[in-house]
């Protein structure tokens, strides 16, 4: 790991966070459509999606969190590649990958068959969601990923909000904790859905001048990046540019 010169003054962006697989039970009103719209191909998922921020909305209202609750944003992003979800307290902004849709769609197909699906396109919100909600309950067979992976991402923002401005382990105790204020206890750190993803060679090689730790990186590092470790045993986590790292080689 290393810490990098141009850092937030201590505030929580959640650029690096890689999500887990989920099994949380699902709002079956709003996953019915949103997988019928997915399955159907009949609209590309980008931008804001409203009815997901009231739900977080909701979840930060009833913790206490209401000035959060005011500001939060969340969106689909289809620039998004391996990652389920990401979040930026910054910007009070939780991105989601709509590759989750996909592959709930491609469960739903795998457990109702094609009728189904066709007959949950074509009915109410009310009965497709009820064919949802009594399969669901009844076999547990399609867990929700987009409502576990909101959670999990507005646990990364309400843990940095109730510190402040004191920075915090990514998946710390204090993510832990507002994980099961969230009702998802048993959260993991990573996800693992079958996400399409590219391998690229990592060509440079940089090392710590003071532990000599190497850190291969896919490109050039442009900015002053220093040891993590170093920085934090020794300068109390904050950049120090003498352990600022060197490159070795290009291969």
């Amino acid at each position: 790991m290393f810490r990098s010169a141009q850092h937030d003054n201590g505030s929580y962006s959640g650029r690096a966070f890689k999500q887990l697989k989920f099994a949380f039970p699902p709002n079956p009103v709003a996953a019915s459509l949103r997988d019928a719209k997915c399955h159907s191909g009949s609209e590309q998922f980008r931008g804001r999606d409203h009815a997901l921020e009231a739900e977080a909305r909701g979840f930060l209202r009833q913790l206490g969190a209401t000035e959060l609750a005011r500001k939060i944003r969340v969106e689909w992003n289809p620039r998004m590649r391996t990652a389920a979800g990401r979040a930026d307290y910054r910007e009070k902004l939780i991105s989601l990958n709509p590759e989750l849709l996909k592959q709930r769609a491609r469960l739903a197909e795998t457990e109702f068959g094609t009728g189904t699906l066709d007959c949950l396109k074509q009915s109410s919100l009310t009965s497709a969601g009820r064919v949802v909600a009594q399969h669901t309950e009844q076999h547990g067979l399609i867990h929700d990923e987009v409502d576990r992976t909101l959670r999990h991402e507005l646990a990364h923002l309400l843990a940095q909000w109730r510190v402040g401005r004191r920075r915090i382990a990514p998946h710390g105790a204090e993510w832990r904790q507002a994980c099961r204020d969230l009702g998802i206890a048993d959260e993991a750190r990573c996800h693992n859905l079958p996400f399409a993803t590219k391998v690229y060679a990592r060509r440079y090689v940089y090392r710590c001048p003071n532990c000599k730790e190497e850190f291969p990186r896919v490109r050039r590092i442009r900015r002053a990046i220093a040891c993590l470790a170093c920085c934090r045993k020794h300068n109390r986590g904050e950049f120090d540019p003498r352990f600022r790292l060197r490159l070795l080689s290009k291969t």
